[in-house]
Parts: structure tokens; sequence; C-alpha cells
């Protein structure tokens, strides 16, 4: 009991020092990547074809990033999401191109954990260290600023490349798609791992308490015709 006393002590101290937050918070990028294939959709809409420009307001990614570990127990799942996707879609050539700067991921938004479901709650400052830590040192923000994902479209399916941490990985993702003269629209989910992007998930302890590798993504992608 003394022994498995201390272990838990000893978890709890690392658990407060890995999600002390972070003194200053660091700005998104501004602008797009430079990666961004911008030209395909100037010209697309030059020669009359549609065009449409991704909402960011009207537009959600959701990631659920579940604890692991033998000390599991003392971690906190979470949710991430970005308002911040932008973008272009081309319908009549089923393709789309996206892009999200990484520093503008949110972390434990109320009503996202509630729909989740999850079982526990974690403070202002556990949710400020875990943001912190994922931008830092799980991500590598400052070398990889930006999230692409190119998309091909074809009958309500997607094949999705994400290049993410100076990866890609390709996915095949099932999708609820609309399309009108206003508006095009792709709802849908997916599983991915991080180590196919060469990112080592979170953890202390010798791995005691971690971060899953395997992430649950949903995403709501709306987009607006070009005038």
């Amino acid at each position: 009991m003394v022994r498995y006393a201390l272990v838990a002590a000893l978890a709890t101290l690392a658990l407060l020092s890995a999600c002390a937050p972070q003194p200053a918070e660091k700005q998104a990028p501004v602008g797009v990547p430079a990666e961004f294939p911008q030209a395909y959709y100037d010209q697309a809409a030059s020669r009359g074809e549609p065009v449409y420009r991704v909402d960011p307001k009207q537009s959600l990614v959701v990631i659920e990033v579940r604890r692991g570990g033998s000390l599991a127990r003392l971690g906190h799942d979470h949710v991430v999401a970005a308002h911040n996707v932008a973008g272009y879609v081309a319908p009549q050539t089923g393709r789309a191109d996206l892009y999200l700067a990484l520093d503008g991921l949110t972390v434990d938004e109320p009503e996202l954990r509630k729909a989740a479901g999850f079982d526990t709650q974690p403070s202002e400052s556990d949710i400020a260290g875990t943001r912190a830590n994922m931008l830092d040192k799980v991500l590598e923000t400052q070398k990889f600023p930006w999230a692409l994902i190119h998309i091909g479209i074809s009958r309500g399916q997607l094949a999705v490349a994400i290049t993410l941490h100076g990866a890609t990985h390709t996915f095949q993702v099932p999708a609820t798609l609309t399309v009108n003269d206003a508006q095009v629209g792709a709802a849908g989910r997916l599983a991915l791992n991080q180590t196919d992007f060469g990112i080592t998930p979170f953890s202390i302890l010798g791995g005691a308490v971690a971060v899953q590798d395997r992430l649950e993504l949903r995403f709501d992608v709306r987009a607006e015709r070009l005038k």
C-alpha cells in the first residue's frame, strides 16, 4: 500500500508538472501555407467553373483523444477542435484542398466534452497545460505550423490525404455530401494513428500515464460558392 501510494503521488505530481500552463500563448500563423495550391482554384474560377470557399464559421473538426497506460485513471480524455479550417472545393473536378493553422486548435471546450460523453473534468490549468504540450511537444508547431488536406471526391467517398508533422497519410472516408448552387458540405468520421505521421503520443512516468496512439476524428465542413 505504501508503495502504491508513493507511485500515485509521484504520478499526480508529474501530471501537475506536465499540465502547468505556459507563460505566453503563441499566435497562429497568418496567411496561406506555401504548399497550398491556390493557383488551381484561381484558374478554375477564372474559367467560370464553380468554386466554393470553405467557411470557417460553419465548419468544425473535432478530435477525441483518449487516455491510456496503467495509471490512466489519473489522467483525462480530451477533445481537440479546429474552428479555423480554410480552403476551396471544386465539385466539377471532384477536388478539394483545405488547410488549418495548428496553433489555432482549442482543447476541451465544455460543449464538445459533453457531446463526447467524457466522465472527468480537467481544471483550467490542466487544459492550458495540455494544449501547450500538444502544440510544443507533440505537434511541434514551431517546425510544422500547418495541416494540409487534399481530397478527391467520388460518389459519397472521399480520398483524403492529410499532411501533418512533415508526413502524408491517405484515408478512404465515407461521407455525407451536399451540393447545391450556393453551398457544398461534407460530414463524416475517420480514425488515425499519431505514429503514422511520425508523432510520438504524449506520455509520462514511462508510459504509465499516456495518450493513446489512436485518435477519432469527425468533421463537418461547409463551403460557400464564390460570386
